[in-house]
């Protein structure tokens, strides 16, 4: 999911198959206003609870885009963790975060985390929220 969302923000084009990410790097110029930013995107592996952050996940870093899948209880879980282990490593200084719940576009039936809940966890962390579907390109 993330590395389909990757390469959709990047390439806007959809992958259904690649290989496994180990960590990858995109780099794209972004405008917002009339200001442009040189933003480099890092896929990394899936993270678990029980991964140790490089140092590299927090020395220069400016923001962090933090993905789960809405169809996954666990990967919600994962986010929270590891949104604790950055929020730690850096020493509990304010941090710009934008939490993303991805495959917005699968049926409702299949979603194991609520709209609201990505909501709620976001505000409680003071990021930004929201849900995509790198299948469908939504947001």
């Amino acid at each position: 999911g993330k590395t389909s969302l990757a390469h959709q923000f990047v390439e806007g084009k959809f992958v259904e198959c690649y290989e496994p990410t180990v960590e990858s790097t995109y780099d794209k110029m972004v405008v917002v206003g009339k200001d442009e930013f040189q933003l480099q995107l890092v896929d990394t592996a899936g993270q678990d609870e029980y991964t140790i952050l490089p140092h590299s996940f927090v020395i220069g870093i400016h923001g962090y885009v933090l993905v789960y899948s809405v169809t996954s209880l666990r990967s919600f879980q994962v986010v929270k963790t590891l949104h604790n282990k950055l929020y730690e490593s850096r020493g509990k200084t304010r941090m710009p975060v934008v939490l993303v719940g991805n495959k917005a576009d699968l049926a409702l039936q299949s979603q194991e985390v609520r709209t609201d809940e990505g909501k709620k966890l976001a505000e409680s962390w003071g990021a930004i929220f929201l849900e995509s579907s790198a299948k469908e390109s939504q947001v």
